[in-house]
């Protein structure tokens, strides 16, 4: 059932008559290709795994998953992406505000974090204008792209102790 969120934006479930959609645009708008596998395990992520649209177009889609990192439980956005001709509309805002809303609906997880291209400004951008900050440089984390290093983002949502963090 699709999530209507600002004016002709509305997100919808990742299924297997669609997970084609959510190939192709990825194809496009990332510069690294993914794995039959990273779609198969997309299909089981639930909430996670989103497909935007515009005007009932497929123009944007994110995949996250949750992971346990010692005593930390992360959501970690696998791909968040919207096709260049439709950024700077909300597609992105959208597809961010529902992740965020998944962890505050989830209750327990410490925070959110990806990787970006150090290269990829307008995204290090968008996600800085949200509370993410660079944590970590992954020097040759991508293979077959330049420049290979990325940064990673983080946004806080619960402090060390366990309580929620102080958002600025």
């Amino acid at each position: 059932m699709p999530v209507t969120t600002a004016g002709r934006i509305e997100l919808g479930d990742v299924t297997v008559h669609n997970l084609k959609q959510l190939k192709k645009l990825n194809s496009v708008v990332f510069p690294i290709s993914y794995t039959d596998k990273f779609y198969k395990d997309a299909l089981e992520l639930g909430e996670l795994v989103k497909l935007a649209y515009f005007n009932d177009i497929v123009v944007g889609g994110v995949c996250c998953r949750i992971e346990t990192e010692g005593d930390q439980r992360r959501l970690y956005i696998m791909t968040l992406g919207c096709l260049a001709a439709y950024r700077r509309l909300g597609v992105g805002t959208a597809l961010l505000n529902h992740v965020h809303q998944c962890a505050k609906e989830d209750g327990n997880v410490d925070n959110i974090y990806l990787h970006v291209q150090v290269s990829n400004d307008e995204a290090l951008e968008f996600y800085q204008k949200f509370g993410y900050r660079i944590v970590d440089t992954k020097e040759q984390y991508y293979k077959r792209i330049d420049p290979p290093h990325a940064f990673v983002l983080q946004k806080d949502l619960k402090s060390p102790l366990g309580l929620p963090a102080v958002q600025s």
